[in-house]
Formats: C-alpha cells, sequence, structure tokens
C-alpha cells in the first residue's frame, strides 16, 4: 500500500478540479480526499495500490481540461487514518 499527499498548484480551484480527482480516485479504487486549501492550492491525500497511486498522480499532473497545474509536490505519508473511500471535503 502507497500512501502520499499531493499539493496542486496552479489554476487548480474553480474549474472542477475537485470532481475530477473523485472520479479518476473512485476509478481506480482509492481512497482518501481531496480539498481546496485557502492559498488556492488543491490537497489531495490518497491511498491504495502502487499503480493506482502513480496513475492517480499522473492524472493530477494534467488536472481537467481548464486547469492549469504549475507545481504538483509529492510527500510520503505515514498517517494512520483510515479512509473507506475517496471524498471531497473542505
Amino acid at each position: 500500500m502507497k500512501r502520499v499527499l499531493l499539493t496542486i498548484k496552479g489554476k487548480v480551484q474553480g474549474v472542477g478540479f475537485r470532481r475530477f480527482t473523485l472520479q479518476k480516485a473512485r476509478a481506480l479504487g482509492l481512497t482518501g480526499y481531496v480539498r481546496n486549501l485557502d492559498d488556492g492550492n488543491v490537497e489531495v491525500l490518497v491511498q491504495g495500490a502502487y499503480p493506482a497511486v502513480d496513475q492517480l498522480i499522473i492524472s493530477c499532473e494534467q488536472g481537467p481540461i481548464h486547469a492549469e497545474v504549475n507545481d504538483l509536490l509529492v510527500e510520503e505519508d505515514d498517517g494512520d487514518e483510515i479512509y473507506l473511500d475517496f471524498s471531497v471535503t473542505g
């Protein structure tokens, strides 16, 4: 199992990024959440099988059609919260 925290920077709010990420994560069988941050970035906590998590990272680098991703930070996350599904929070 792989668990990472993503911070996506650029034009990523108001362009359907959370819905896009939700659909991709659920299709890949991943759990966690996506949320908007006060600084205009989007945060994604995702956990699941290594190849599926890597695929979501690639999807987030591109984003939905109206998004402009300038930077994507990936951090290993060692939290112990258990997520049963993938959801939009905040």
